[in-house]
Formats: C-alpha cells, sequence, structure tokens
C-alpha cells in the first residue's frame, strides 16, 4: 500500500505543477523548457509505473461492496470518459463546450471507478484522481487567460464525430481487451 501512496502523491504532485506557477518557472529557469518537459516527462512516467505496481500489488482491503447497479453504472459512465478523452486532443464542439475534455474525462474516469470499487486500494487510487481533477479545475479558473492555451480551429464538427466514433471504439476495445490484460481484471464475463 506504500508504494500506491508514494505513486499517487509523486505522479499527481507532478501534474499539480503547473498551478504552482513560481516553483515550475524556477525549474523552467533552471533546465529550460525542453528540459524542463523532459524531466517532467520522465519524471511521470517513472510515477505511473511506481502507481501501477503499488495499485497491483496492494493487499484487497475491502471497506464495502457495491451493489450491481453500480457497476453497470460505471460502465455506462466510461463511455463519455473516453470521447471526452479523445475530445481532449481534437479542436471541436465538445472541446469549446467542456473547456477542459481530459479533466473531465479524469472526473468521469473516477467516479466510475470509484462507484465500482469498494476496497482501500482503489478508494484512494480513485479518489485521489478524483480530488486532483476537481482542484485543476478550480485552478484553471484563476490562471491567467494568457496561460491557457487555446486550440485554433474550435468548434470543427467533423472532430466532434471523430471523437465520438474512436471514443465509442476505445470504449469497447478497452471493455473486452484491454481493462483485462492490462488491468487483470474483466468488465464483462464471457
Amino acid at each position: 500500500m506504500a508504494l500506491l501512496i508514494v505513486g499517487i502523491v509523486v505522479f499527481l504532485g507532478l501534474h499539480l505543477l503547473p498551478t504552482c506557477r513560481s516553483t515550475r518557472e524556477r525549474l523552467v529557469a533552471r533546465f529550460g523548457e525542453s528540459g524542463y518537459k523532459a524531466l517532467f516527462a520522465v519524471a511521470s512516467i517513472l510515477a505511473f509505473v511506481l502507481l501501477v505496481y503499488g495499485f497491483a500489488t496492494a493487499p484487497i482491503v475491502q471497506i464495502w461492496t457495491p451493489p450491481v447497479w453500480m457497476r453497470h453504472l460505471a460502465m455506462l459512465l466510461m463511455i463519455p470518459a473516453f470521447i471526452f478523452l479523445v475530445a481532449a486532443y481534437l479542436p471541436g464542439r465538445i472541446k469549446t463546450v467542456i473547456k477542459h475534455p481530459m479533466l473531465t474525462a479524469i472526473k468521469t474516469w473516477a467516479l466510475a471507478h470509484l462507484l465500482a470499487n469498494g476496497d482501500l486500494a482503489g478508494i484512494l487510487l480513485f479518489g485521489s484522481f478524483l480530488a486532483y481533477a476537481v482542484y485543476d479545475r478550480i485552478a484553471l479558473k484563476h490562471r491567467q487567460p494568457s496561460e491557457v492555451i487555446e486550440t485554433p480551429g474550435a468548434g470543427r464538427p467533423l472532430n466532434d464525430i471523430i471523437a465520438v466514433v474512436l471514443g465509442l471504439v476505445l470504449y469497447v476495445v478497452f471493455l473486452l481487451w484491454l481493462h483485462p490484460l492490462l488491468i487483470g481484471k474483466a468488465v464483462v464475463s464471457a
């Protein structure tokens, strides 16, 4: 459980750096923009590996047993989570309306998994990511407009269609094949 907690703290701590402008600016001044980004990427990957390993090896301490309907609700919530994830990279109406679809995808993913899992490791992992995404979204509202990167071409309907279709395809692929392969737990019974 300790590795999971360390992984969560380091991974989310790194991703909170943009909300601490002075710390980020000092690091950029010391390592340069490219150096900072490279260091950030390597540290994020290492922290993510630690987080995943910590979650995989954490003891199963069941806090509560979610009812079956929550599992179905979680599966339903994952559909828009995948669509928002794809929409984060495509300038379209979805991105324009939601403003920060990646954070919305993280919140939706975390909430869905909190509903479907009642073990301590799951509560720590998904609860931490939900809290992070809520905090970061609030922090974004308080940043200067010049700090928010605007995507040119926002509002393209074709990009929304691509986001929905690709999001649905990713959902099905993850549901049927990748979740059991990567997470080790089948979502649907064969």
